[in-house]
């Protein structure tokens, strides 16, 4: 028995992940630097898994990732990445993304990051950041917006 094509080739579906825009007391956002991210940075986050929350999933994966403990999850945007040729493998993600304040400043990255900085928000155009971090820090950065779905 021969497979038809459809079967041959994997499909690729959407995938839902959380992200965590992190503010510390003096209100810089954290970044750090991923090799997923072809080494540029971005704000941590992953998979949410089956039977977890959404804010469950953003802080899980903020303490794997960084060993931050954050508080006041709010949500902030949602966007979709499809075939980021920014991304290591071609995947079609939705981001769905919170803003936080941690509440620990402990930071330990995982494998995933291999640096990180707190910066001020005003700045990023100084540094080298991913396109669908940059878009979601520029919506936060424009407080007066109502949309929150990031084209």
């Amino acid at each position: 028995m021969s497979l038809s094509n459809s079967q041959k080739t994997k499909t690729i579906s959407p995938e839902t992940t959380v992200g965590g825009l992190i503010f510390n007391s003096a209100g810089e956002i954290f970044l750090m630097k991923s090799e997923k991210w072809k080494g540029l940075y971005c704000i941590p986050g992953g998979h949410v898994e089956t039977g977890e929350t959404l804010k469950e999933a953003v802080r899980r994966e903020i303490k794997e990732e960084t060993n931050l403990e954050v508080s006041d999850l709010l949500f902030h945007s949602i966007q979709d990445c499809i075939f980021s040729h920014n991304f290591h493998e071609k995947k079609h993600f939705i981001f769905v993304d919170f803003t936080c304040i941690a509440i620990t400043e402990d930071v330990v990255l995982n494998d995933e990051g291999f640096e990180h900085i707190w910066m001020n928000v005003h700045k990023i155009k100084d540094y080298p950041i991913e396109p669908y971090t940059l878009k979601t820090i520029e919506l936060y950065l424009k407080s007066n917006t109502n949309s929150k779905y990031i084209e």
